[in-house]
């Protein structure tokens, strides 16, 4: 396959605009009620949609509303409320280490800061970057499947890795990072989808450098 071409300067500035323009106030589709939760959610949500986070929190967070009653849980009862996520054993496991690392090592208190979030058992960089662009609108980018495709489609990254396109994304784009997340995130998860996007009418149909007819057929 041709390497795609990459985006020009102004190309950069104009896309950045645009997702601006049409996601103005872009936020997480996850639904929470306070750091804790908001926390567990972006954990959860790894490689399983946010719908899916949403039908399981209430319950779990009714069961366990803080870390406290997270760390002293048993194994089994967290795999029977979150059964219907992807990796739901590891991801159990991860959230009653999460809990007890939050006691133990921050005083209950869960940090703001991406070093001390990233210690954390089932936090990576995304994760914990996800955590901050929501809870503090810190100036962050977070690269997750949907963002990695629209970066690549626009000619925005040819990166390997999320990391890689992580990197190229904050250095192109500089501020709004927190928005411009969130809005690659929708765009990609509604218009620009991995398969069959909806290309007609898009409005960065201009700046995309895809060489393959993503349209459908028919």
């Amino acid at each position: 396959m041709p390497k795609i071409k990459k985006a020009t300067k102004k190309e950069i500035l104009e896309i950045k605009s645009l997702f601006l323009k049409n996601y103005p106030d872009s936020v997480t589709e996850l639904e929470y009620k306070n750091l804790y939760e908001l926390l567990i959610s972006v954990m959860l949500s790894a490689q399983c949609t946010d719908k899916r986070v949403n039908l399981i929190t209430p319950a779990l967070f009714s069961a366990y509303p803080d870390t406290i009653a997270l760390a002293n849980a048993g194994l089994e009862e967290i795999k029977t409320h979150i059964k219907s996520c992807s990796f739901f054993n590891n991801k159990a496991k991860n959230l009653i280490k999460m809990a007890k690392s939050v006691i133990e090592d921050f005083d209950g208190q869960i940090p703001l800061e991406q070093s001390q979030l990233i210690t954390l058992a089932g936090v990576g960089q995304k994760t914990a970057n996800v955590v901050m662009i929501e809870y503090t609108g810190a100036n962050l980018m977070a690269v997750d499947t949907h963002v990695f495709r629209v970066a690549h489609r626009l000619g925005l990254s040819d990166a390997k890795t999320a990391t890689k396109t992580e990197e190229e994304l904050s250095r192109k784009f500089k501020t709004d990072l927190h928005l411009l997340h969130q809005a690659m995130v929708l765009f990609g998860r509604y218009r620009c989808k991995a398969v069959n996007p909806e290309c007609d009418d898009c409005f960065l149909g201009d700046y995309c450098k895809s060489n393959i007819s993503f349209k459908a057929k028919g």
